[in-house]
């Protein structure tokens, strides 16, 4: 070999070692600049579409009047205090005098008044959340008059949709340029596979500690952990159960991990003329789905087995309600025998009236364990004779097949106290969509006790009469067997050991923040 090849050679040699050691958890971070590995979640910045307020929040750009502390208590985030009237229909909140927004303008109770009716004008949702007859501002002190009494409203205000934007600024293109918040960040650049964004010089709660927060889209779940082992980013959310063990090296990692708030569950279309509004077919399903083996073995004891509506992280009598269609699939093959479903050309799916019981199970992969329960809920239902063609689609049209009724089956990861109890969650999936009031509810389901106790629950304050109420509420879903709760995720953000402060919360609301920064700065 020649000198020259030789010595070639060996500069690559060294070359390949000196990459192998800076990659990985263990390199220095960058004390300028933060690299954070997500799934794609939003088609725009402007956060009263669709939920994308959830990414200006995740992302340090917006706060909001109240958020919530590890234990899903309210607590002052640009308000400092707030109290309700003897006749619990007006909420006061005081704002915190030394808050500003990014372009550093005050926040008054004027801005925060004209943010939160821009809410009520561009997004539909936010009347499912409360309704208000006037909203009056003084100085620094807010006044919310609610159309009727509303027990949760503090944190109800916490939920990313109402969080504080200056609205004086009626040329920008919010959608692309991305709101004028709050937060520690400014967007400087948007697309939906990278966010960058750079240091609010005019942040009022603290230092900011990074100039630069660059956030790429890395949508497949092994992709974003081999990123985060390669040192393209820095932290990495929601890593793959499977992937977990890649991280164990604490010398290299960090591991946040916490039970969620979150319920995987996949809604039933009960229409009329649909195979679902039959409760027998409905419970068959359910019955014939080994859920246990799902959480324990196919995703790694990552998940909780699922059984009812709130999970057993919240203290809402998980324990105390009945699931009567655990596994059991002779139990499932005799209830579509009663149904009227019997395989008679002996192809293995069941017909009724010469048509096979057919069900479309609609799915989006971003979140990798959704793909593992509906392959999973093929499998286990053909095996008593049911038919499930999946279909695998964009996050961002969910809502919209939802609507149209445009599915059987639709699964999603949902948080279920997002407002601090889970009153919001259960009236958007179960209580009745009247006059298209409730178009979460996109199932078709309607039950009037369920509804009766719903409004009974929204004017209740008291803690154990709302436990109680919330109780009922889900063993009525459970009677009615119109929904099937695969699990409970555990929730986790993993950062490399050059990175302290990357914790993840049990809302999902706080990912990039002023806590997070460099080791070594």
């Amino acid at each position: 070999m020649k000198k020259s090849l030789r010595l070639a050679v060996i500069a690559s040699m060294v070359g390949i070692m000196a990459f192998a050691a800076g990659c990985g958890g263990n390199k220095s971070a960058d004390p300028d600049v933060l690299k954070v590995g997500v799934t794609k979640f939003a088609d725009t910045l402007e956060p009263t579409d669709n939920y994308f307020a959830w990414v200006v929040m995740r992302y340090g750009v917006g706060e909001s009047l109240v958020k919530f502390d590890n234990k899903m208590n309210p607590e002052p985030w640009l308000a400092t205090s707030w109290s309700i009237s003897d006749d619990k229909l007006t909420w006061t909140f005081i704002i915190n005098d030394k808050a500003t927004f990014s372009n550093g303008n005050k926040v008054t109770a004027e801005a925060v008044k004209k943010s939160i009716e821009r809410v009520f004008e561009k997004s539909n949702r936010a009347k499912t959340f409360f309704t208000y007859t006037s909203i009056e501002a003084n100085g620094q002190e807010l006044k919310i008059h609610t159309e009727k009494p509303t027990a949760g409203l503090p944190g109800i205000l916490a939920d990313p949709l109402f969080l504080i934007i200056d609205t004086s600024d009626t040329s920008r293109d919010i959608a692309k340029q991305g709101p004028i918040g709050t937060g520690p960040y400014v967007v400087e650049s948007f697309t939906p596979e990278k966010t960058v964004l750079k240091a609010n010089e005019h942040y009022w709660n603290g230092k900011v500690p990074y100039k630069t927060v660059e956030i790429p889209s890395i949508d497949d779940p092994n992709t974003r952990a081999m990123a985060l082992q390669s040192g393209e980013v820095d932290i990495a959310v929601n890593i793959a159960p499977g992937d977990m063990p890649l991280f164990a090296d604490s010398d290299k990692f960090k591991i946040s991990e916490i039970a969620s708030l979150r319920d995987v569950l996949a809604s039933m279309n009960v229409a009329p003329g649909k195979p679902l509004n039959d409760i027998r077919v409905r419970k068959a399903l359910i019955s014939a789905l080994d859920r246990e083996t799902y959480n324990k073995v196919l995703l790694k004891d990552k998940f909780l087995t699922g059984k009812a509506p709130v999970p057993p992280s919240l203290d809402y009598g998980f324990d105390q309600i009945n699931d009567e269609n655990t596994y059991n699939v002779e139990r499932a093959k005799q209830l579509l025998a009663e149904a009227g479903y019997k395989d008679t050309d002996g192809d293995g799916i069941v017909e009724k009236d010469g048509q096979p019981l057919t069900l479309n199970f609609v799915y989006y992969t971003s979140r990798a364990e959704l793909g593992t329960y509906a392959e999973a809920t093929q499998a286990d239902a053909k095996k008593v004779g049911i038919d499930v063609k999946l279909q695998n689609v964009d996050y961002n049209v969910l809502d919209g097949m939802r609507e149209k009724g445009e599915f059987d089956l639709m699964i999603s990861n949902i948080i279920t106290a997002g407002t601090g109890d889970p009153e919001k969650f259960l009236n958007q999936y179960w209580k009745s969509n009247i006059n298209g009031s409730n178009p979460q509810n996109g199932s078709g389901y309607s039950n009037p006790e369920f509804d009766a106790i719903s409004d009974q629950l929204s004017s209740e304050f008291d803690p154990a009469k709302r436990k109680e109420l919330i109780i009922k509420m889900q063993q009525i879903i459970m009677k009615d067997a119109v929904t099937i709760f695969f699990g409970y995720p555990k929730t986790n953000m993993i950062s490399s050991s050059g990175i302290i402060g990357a914790e993840i919360t049990p809302a999902d609301y706080y990912w990039v923040n002023v806590a997070i920064k460099a080791a070594n700065k």
